[in-house]
């Protein structure tokens, strides 16, 4: 599916070819704090499945639950984080903010990770694939 969007400002703007079933919730102590609410929704987009069409972009680097670097990618104008990749090897797939695409209406998350961190008054988002910490790796 091919989405668009960009930052509050409209300083920065992309496109993307995504799959709506790699869209997720993710309710970690720090995207709850780095997006300021309850958790944060993004799709897992192969890095060349992503064109940043404007704009040239901020970074943050901060440890991951795995303890890898993260890399924070956001506008320096207005602060709308984008997306988040790691370094190296694990940059080939970026963790894009559903909330910057015109299409978040229709992008309905299909898992959820870090439960465990979730906050108590949220029961229940009718997601069926839930996790208590990350996704376990594919075996």
């Amino acid at each position: 599916m091919k989405i668009d969007g960009g930052c509050h400002c409209g300083a920065l703007k992309y496109e993307a070819d995504i799959d709506p079933a790699r869209i997720g919730v993710c309710h970690c102590i720090d995207c709850q704090i780095l997006s300021g609410t309850a958790f944060r929704t993004a799709v897992h987009v192969n890095a060349e499945d992503f064109q940043l069409l404007c704009g040239e972009p901020k970074t943050y680097i901060k440890t991951g639950g795995s303890g890898r670097p993260r890399i924070m990618v956001f506008c320096g104008n207005c602060g709308t984080q984008l997306y988040g990749t790691g370094v190296d090897e694990d940059a080939k797939r970026i963790s894009l903010r559903v909330g910057t695409s015109n299409q978040r209406a229709t992008l309905k998350p299909c898992t959820q990770i870090w439960r465990r961190s979730a906050v108590t008054w949220l029961n229940d988002l009718g997601i069926n694939k839930s996790y208590e910490q990350g996704k376990p790796p594919k075996g």
